[in-house]
Formats: C-alpha cells, structure tokens, sequence
C-alpha cells in the first residue's frame, strides 16, 4: 500500500469516529522525515481513543502496524507513527497551542 492509500485510509477511519477539523499536510518536499501529516481533534480523551484504536485496528487488518506510538495514555495528544504517514490527534487545547498547520507552513495542504 502506498504513503497516499495509507493516509486517505487514515482520513477515512478518522471520519468515521466523527474527528473534527481534518487537515493533511504533504510534507515530502520539506523534509524526508515522512511524506504525509494527519492532523485532527477529538472532543475528549475518550473520542481520541477511539480515533486512534479505529485507526490502528483497521490498518493493523492489512497488515500495516505502527512503528511507534506515543500519548495513548494522555488527553492531549495521540501520536502515530505509520513511517510515511504520521498521525496527530489532538484534544481542542492542544491542538490551537501546537498549531502543527503554522509550524509546518512551507507544506502543502491536500485536500
């Protein structure tokens, strides 16, 4: 599966467990560290989770598991680390006070 079926799959699941504010940066022409960023919000700790294991478990079905995972056991961010695709899911405060969209504004946005 290619970085762009990954991501679309990632949006996708994201969807479905109702994430707010759904953003994906193509990163690839600013740095090599991964091609896409998946970026979006969960109302509290318990819809974050459920992004996040909707995610994991529906990739983990086509064999695609995380390299990493970080902040599972927090309500502020959930990251993900699918090695082409970096997932970010954040709680409402988080996300304005990381401002990742800013941080990464030389990226293009995919719609």
């Amino acid at each position: 599966m290619t970085s762009r079926e990954i991501m679309e799959n990632v949006v996708k699941y994201m969807d479905s467990k109702k994430a707010g504010d759904i953003k994906v940066l193509d990163i690839s022409t600013v740095t090599t560290m991964a091609d896409y960023f998946v970026i979006c919000q969960g109302g509290s700790a318990p819809q974050m989770k459920a992004i996040s294991e909707e995610i994991e478990e529906k990739l983990a079905e086509q064999g695609i598991n995380p390299i990493g995972r970080e902040g599972m056991n927090t309500s502020y961010w959930i990251l993900m680390d699918y090695s082409d695709v970096i997932v970010h899911i954040f709680n409402n405060e988080s996300r304005a006070f990381y401002s990742i969209e800013n941080l990464w504004g030389d990226a293009q946005e995919v719609d």
